[in-house]
This record gives structure tokens, C-alpha cells and sequence, in this order.
């Protein structure tokens, strides 16, 4: 074997230990995350006791009430919806920001997460005020729906805007996504002024993002649309990763380009519409999560994807789980705080850009 060969082999040996370290740290992360989820808010409970109350769980035999019914019927759903939405909303924006060429592409940043908001307005107010009479009460798997359907007409209006000649503009991606956005505000403004007492308090759920209110009955309303996509998107990694070299060379590569960029568009509608319809409108997850990563372990998307989603679940729940405990026993929104660390960070990454800022 020749020295180069050697080389390129230890190189390889190298890169794949790098990747499993990550993997291995992001999952220790996310489990102790977890379990601080669980463990802390208005109501303490030891460490010891969630583990106990968890394996009794297992096992089919858990007490009633106390601790246990915090846990399992509290908790728990709303550890496991903030792990789904938190893995959607970076992992969306990892394949946006592939899909786009620009690492400052991102759902919330182009409008997408606000369409999507304005169809789950739509669905709450005409849907109680139309179909409600006439269906009873609406199922909330129609808010995911709903959302869906929004977030994948705001996503096939920007990228037919700001394509030309096969060709996406970045700048006119994002200038089209505050006009998106804006005429989404001006919707959720209407929505507002024409719903009931009721209806406006939901409105404001979504404008702020929270998990609070989280049941089982919305984890499994979730889980179909957000699941299937999360397993789906690493088998478009090939495809992005052709597409950052361009798209004519990944026509060449003999990538199937607008199979995947339908793929794309499909897969990040579906993850965001679920999202939003679920916890509201939470910003900067899909920018914050995959820069950093690329920052640790490059730019690969069949590692970038699915370690996205397990540093979003993480960050994502553990924002959760301080909302719950830095004004206890009140809750504040954790749209408010994701902001608050995922706005710097973005002027931060802009003027790093432009040089700004010495890398």
C-alpha cells in the first residue's frame, strides 16, 4: 500500500472517529437533557424518583397520582413533542440551508414558519366558525394539516419567485420571505380581530411558541407528520451535498436535482407545519443548530441531518426547561428566549460574513 493510500485511510479512520464522538456526545446530551426535563420546574423531583417512576412505567406498574401522574401524564408528552418539534426545526434547517446554498437560509427567517402559522390561524377560526357547526368539534390533527398546507404554499411561492432560469437567488429568497412574512402578519392580524376570546388566546400561543398544554393526544397527532420526515431527509444527503458544488454540476454527478429539491420542500413544509401547528412559531432552532455544527464537524449532510436533530431536540427541551423554571411557578414563552440566544448569534454570523468579525 503506498503511503498516500495510508494516508487517506488514516485520514478516513480519523474523520469516522470524529463523527462518532459527536454522535456519541449529542446523544449523552440529549438523554441528560431529558432527564432534566422531567426532573425540574414548578414542582421538583428528584433524579432517583423520575428513573423509578419511568421503570415502573416499563413495567406496568406505577402508582396513581403524586409524582407519578406529574411524570407520565405532564411531562412526558411534552418532553417527547419538544424532542420531535426541536429535531424538525433544525433538521429543516439543515435541508434548507442545503437546498439554498446559504447557511443563513432557515424556515422562520423566510416566512415559511409564518405561512404556515397563518394556516393554523385559518384552521382555528373559519374551521370553528364554518365547520364546527357542521362537523362538531375540529380534531387537532387538522391543525397539523392546516399548517402543512400553509407552510408548503409559502415554500413553492418563494422558491417560483426567486428562481430564474433553474437558478434560486438567495437575495431575492429572503426579500420575498419578509413579504411572505409580512402578509402572513397581516392574516394573523385579521384572524385576531374576527376571533372570540378563546380564539385569540390560541392565536397568541402561536406568536409566541410554547409547549405548554402538551398532551399525549398531540404527541400522537404530531408524530405521523414529523417521524416519517425526520427518517426521510438523511436519504436526500447525497443529493445536497451534489447541490453545494452547484446545480448543474449535481445534473452531471447524475443527481436528480428537482426530485430533490421537490423532496426538499416537501419533507420541510411537512416538518414545519406540524411544528408550528403543535408549539407556535419558535425562531432561529433550524440557523442556530446546523452552523454550529458544520463550525464542529463540517459541512457532510449525512452526518449534518440526523446530528441536527439531536442537537435541536436537546436544545430545544432544555429551553423548555428553563421557560418553566426562570419565572416558576409562571411560564415564559419559549419562543421568547429561543430568540434571545438565536438573534445575536445570527448578527453575529452576519457580520462574520462580511468580515465583520474575524473568524
Amino acid at each position: 500500500m503506498t503511503a498516500l493510500a495510508l494516508e487517506q485511510d488514516h485520514r478516513r479512520s480519523a474523520l469516522h472517529d470524529r463523527r462518532t464522538l459527536l454522535f456519541v456526545t449529542l446523544g449523552v446530551l440529549l438523554f441528560l437533557v431529558s432527564l432534566l426535563g422531567l426532573s425540574l420546574g414548578a414542582t421538583g423531583i428528584p433524579l432517583s424518583r423520575v428513573l423509578s417512576v419511568l421503570g415502573d412505567a416499563l413495567t406496568g406498574h406505577v402508582a396513581p397520582g403524586g409524582d407519578a401522574l406529574i411524570i407520565l401524564q405532564v411531562r412526558l408528552p411534552r418532553l417527547l413533542l419538544g424532542l420531535l418539534i426541536g429535531a424538525a426545526l433544525a433538521s429543516s434547517g439543515a435541508m434548507m440551508q442545503g437546498l439554498f446554498r446559504n447557511p443563513l437560509a432557515d424556515p422562520g427567517l423566510i416566512g415559511v414558519s409564518a405561512g404556515a402559522a397563518l394556516a393554523a390561524a385559518a384552521t382555528i377560526v373559519l374551521g370553528d366558525k364554518l365547520l364546527a357547526p357542521l362537523v362538531g368539534s375540529l380534531p387537532f390533527s387538522a391543525l397539523p394539516i392546516g399548517a402543512f398546507a400553509g407552510g408548503l404554499i409559502t415554500m413553492l411561492g418563494l422558491y417560483l419567485v426567486a428562481t430564474r432560469s433553474g437558478r434560486t437567488s438567495i437575495a431575492t429568497m429572503l426579500l420575498a420571505g419578509v413579504a411572505f412574512a409580512a402578509l402572513a402578519g397581516a392574516g394573523m392580524g385579521l384572524f385576531s380581530y374576527l376571533s372570540d376570546d378563546r380564539q385569540l388566546r390560541d392565536l397568541t400561543f402561536w406568536t409566541l411558541g410554547s409547549l405548554s398544554g402538551s398532551t399525549w393526544t398531540k404527541v400522537i397527532a404530531v408524530t405521523p407528520f414529523v417521524l416519517p420526515t425526520l427518517l426521510a431527509m438523511p436519504f436526500l444527503a447525497r443529493g445536497l451535498n451534489a447541490l453545494s458544488l452547484g446545480e448543474a454540476e449535481a445534473f452531471h454527478l447524475g443527481i436528480p436535482v428537482q426530485r430533490v429539491k421537490a423532496a426538499a420542500i416537501l419533507f420541510v413544509a411537512l416538518a414545519i407545519g406540524a411544528s408550528v401547528a403543535a408549539a407556535g412559531m419558535i425562531g432561529f432552532v433550524g440557523i442556530v443548530v446546523p452552523h454550529v455544527l458544520r463550525l464542529m464537524a463540517g459541512a457532510n449532510h449525512k452526518m449534518l441531518l440526523p446530528a441536527s436533530s439531536l442537537l435541536g431536540a436537546a436544545l430545544l427541551v432544555a429551553a423548555d426547561t428553563v421557560a418553566r423554571i426562570i419565572v416558576a411557578p409562571a411560564e415564559l414563552p419559549i419562543g421568547i428566549l429561543t430568540a434571545a440566544i438565536g438573534a445575536p448569534f445570527f448578527l453575529w454570523l452576519l457580520l462574520r460574513r462580511q468580515g465583520g468579525i474575524a473568524p
